[in-house]
């Protein structure tokens, strides 16, 4: 088995736990809370694996220097990564702890019993405390990668439901974000933007400079980064507004806003065909002659726009310079990765940049986290001494945050008399989906900084080398787990396309799974065959399977309302994380408007640590992407992003959230399964295949708004 690579780059227990002389524990993790219950789940191993009361568990919150680098929270890799290795910690401390106790104690140590940190001998009934021996003393070991961990038969507190970590505070609204922090002689700053990308700052009109500064707002200019800082948070929003009209820009040509999936389809692209997932460098070859003995054949074109995050609350972050150090407050997801960008962005060493995780708006992706913690970085270094608050608005968030590409899915299938599939083909074209301000040669770390593009010595935007890895960006759950023969799988990675784009939740799994599960019930219609048992003839993975039977088994469990239609949905997310079978049931009405009402998920995550945080997830990520499927869509035209509010750019509102019920499948003493992003494709090809049982319409076009019902109904008649 390979070494966990969060242990692989700290071996060291002290890095991961410590004991206090006051009785707590306290558990680092590279990984940030952003509301997927991470800090709940290691918190529940910890005391598992210690036997100690959940009480007495303490979480540091992560910061460079401090906790592990354990690269970006994403990819669903926490419990997977952080879980284990904080798993192997604890199971290597008790047993380093149950050594020293002995020894103390004079006993065998096959006599001693843990009960909530107390350690007792049966022999002597002596006892000793974790504190007692370890208090505020480092442990000076390797953590112990065959360290002995409990038998999921003795758990107490894994897969047995708990209250979140800080649910108090947040229910109660005492939960400090970073947007609430303040310091003395804090200063709130806002940046000027130009109309779209490719603009740059020619001049700003003199006179309302002089205005700006007379009103006690101190103005940052960095070649075209204009920002303004000011005592009142108002004055400063004021401040920048003047300064916008001011503000004379060269906008050139640009963007193009030619159609999207036009460009998509003809750009310039680097093309590769992918073999068990993996991308290689080979020309690709024809797709596959349709077999002699095919009696069903199809082909189908599925497009998805561009999305945005579109966090609730716009991204903020606090810095302050110093003595020339830099400390900047953020809710990114990767703190080590983005001070080494921010560092090169700065002219900086590492050592001189602290950067510390705070709550923030939600990321499930690259959204504006990282961008505004190079603003205020650059304010707070242009007026030293100073704590800078800069906080996006929402026309901020909404326009200039790095999207999740438009995508273009080509598919074919044919079956024989059987109903086999007997030939399968997949071509994605989409943009990248991995431009994480990640360190590396040539600056590409700071040039995935959005203010690094209007600096003075500016970083221009790179040009994005091909993920490589197995299910990455564009061909993330492109090879589906079904067993098809005669595959032809191919990722285009298109070059030259408008807007910014970068991770956000699934990357392009979410649409190729869309892709993939509309598809199956349409070959299992064109060859009469039950959608379901069409999938499970198609599958060799009995852990597949049983989440297909258990969602299939709850969904139907009532009798369908006349005027309803149900859709399934399957995936394992990256053909290696949880699996997740996805049932949904919904009515169109005369206005062609799509009325949610049920869902159903069975989700198998191996072992089950935080039932109510798994389902939680699923729940969460089940009506994200429903938002997604029904409503959400990037508009913009050469000018710039034209949506740029709640108005124009809608998502799902409470009143259509779908009663929704989850199925865990546990799997006590099975490896943790990553699970935040499982429930997002088959979500969406769920829906797809619903609306066609109520409607008879096939959409294949993203997002299925009245619009696009309408318009499929005008074209089938």
């Amino acid at each position: 088995m390979p070494i966990n690579p969060s242990l692989k780059g700290h071996p060291g227990l002290d890095e991961w736990l410590s004991v206090t002389s006051d009785g707590h524990i306290v558990i680092t993790s590279g990984k940030v809370d952003i509301g997927q219950r991470i800090s709940t789940s290691l918190a529940v191993i910890a005391a598992e694996e210690l036997d100690v009361d959940l009480s007495r568990i303490d979480f540091i919150r992560t910061e460079t220097g401090l906790s592990p680098d354990e690269g970006v929270t994403s990819g669903s890799n926490s419990m997977e990564q952080s879980g284990e290795a904080v798993r192997l910690a604890t199971a290597t401390a008790r047993g380093r702890l149950l050594a020293l106790a002995a020894e103390a104690l004079e006993v065998d140590e096959s006599t001693l019993e843990i009960d909530d940190g107390l350690i007792q001998s049966r022999e002597t009934n002596r006892s000793m405390t974790y504190w007692d021996l370890q208090g505020d003393k480092p442990f000076d070991i390797d953590i112990d990668l065959n360290a002995k961990i409990k038998s999921p038969d003795t758990y107490r507190l894994v897969g047995k439901p708990v209250d979140a970590r800080g649910i108090k505070d947040i229910v109660g609204g005492t939960m400090v974000y970073v947007h609430d922090m303040k310091m003395p002689g804090l200063l709130h700053a806002r940046v000027v933007r130009p109309p779209h990308y490719k603009a740059t700052l020619n001049s700003v009109d003199d006179g309302a400079m002089h205005r700006a500064v007379d009103a006690g707002t101190k103005v940052v200019r960095d070649g075209s980064f204009l920002a303004v800082a000011h005592a009142d948070e108002y004055a400063a929003l004021t401040a920048a507004k003047r300064l916008n009209v001011a503000a004379d820009w060269h906008t050139g040509p640009g963007l193009d806003g030619r159609n999207i999936f036009d460009q998509l389809t003809s750009n310039k692209r680097l093309s590769m065909p992918l073999e068990n997932g993996v991308p290689v460098e080979t020309p690709v070859p024809d797709a596959p002659a349709i077999p002699g003995n095919a009696a069903v054949t199809l082909q189908a074109r599925f497009e998805r726009p561009y999305h945005m995050h579109g966090s609730i609350a716009p991204s903020a972050a606090m810095a302050l310079f110093e003595d020339g150090a830099l400390t900047v407050w953020t809710h990114s997801q990767g703190v080590y990765v983005l001070r080494a960008s921010m560092a090169g962005a700065l002219g900086m060493i590492e050592e001189k940049l602290t950067i510390k995780h705070m709550p923030g708006s939600g990321c499930y992706g690259h959204n504006g986290a990282d961008d505004v913690a190079l603003d205020a970085a650059l304010v707070a270094r242009a007026l030293p001494g100073t704590p800078i608050m800069l906080k996006w608005t929402r026309d901020d968030e909404h326009a200039w945050e790095p999207y999740s590409s438009a995508m273009v899915m080509n598919v074919g299938g044919s079956l024989d008399a059987d109903g086999n599939v007997i030939a399968w083909s997949h071509e994605t074209y989409s943009d990248t989906h991995v431009m994480r301000p990640r360190p590396g040669a040539g600056d590409t770390g700071p040039s995935r900084l959005l203010a690094s593009w209007f600096l003075e010595k500016p970083f221009p935007p790179m040009t994005p080398p091909p993920n490589m890895q197995a299910h990455g960006g564009v061909h993330r759950n492109l090879d589906p787990l079904y067993t098809f023969a005669n595959k032809h799988l191919v990722k285009h990675l298109v070059r030259n396309l408008p807007l910014r784009t970068s991770a956000m939740r699934t990357l392009g799994g979410y649409a190729n799974v869309f892709a993939i599960e509309s598809f199956m019930d349409e070959l299992a219609e064109a060859g009469g065959l039950d959608p379901l048992e069409f999938r499970l003839r198609n599958l060799d993975d009995e852990r597949a399977k049983a989440v297909l039977v258990a969602m299939s088994k709850k969904l139907n469990a009532t009798v369908l309302p006349g005027g309803r239609g149900r859709g399934i949905g399957f995936a394992r997310y990256k053909n290696e994380k949880t699996y997740a079978a996805v049932g949904v049931e919904l009515s169109v009405n005369d206005a062609a408007e799509i009325q949610l009402h049920r869902a159903v998920v069975a989700a198998d995550a191996g072992q089950v640590v935080d039932p109510d945080g798994l389902a939680a997830q699923m729940e969460g990520g089940l009506i994200q992407a429903a938002s997604w499927t029904l409503m959400e869509e990037v508009q913009f035209d050469p000018d710039g992003i034209t949506s740029r509010d709640w108005d124009s750019y809608p998502i799902l509102r409470f009143d259509n959230i779908p009663e929704v019920e989850v199925v865990l499948m546990d799997r006590p003493g099975d490896p943790y399964l990553g699970a935040g992003e499982a429930v997002s494709g088959p979500t969406a090809g769920a829906i797809a295949n619903a609306i066609r049982s109520a409607t008879g319409q096939r959409l294949r076009s993203l997002p299925f708004t009245p619009d696009a019902i309408r318009d499929a109904a005008l074209k089938s008649t």
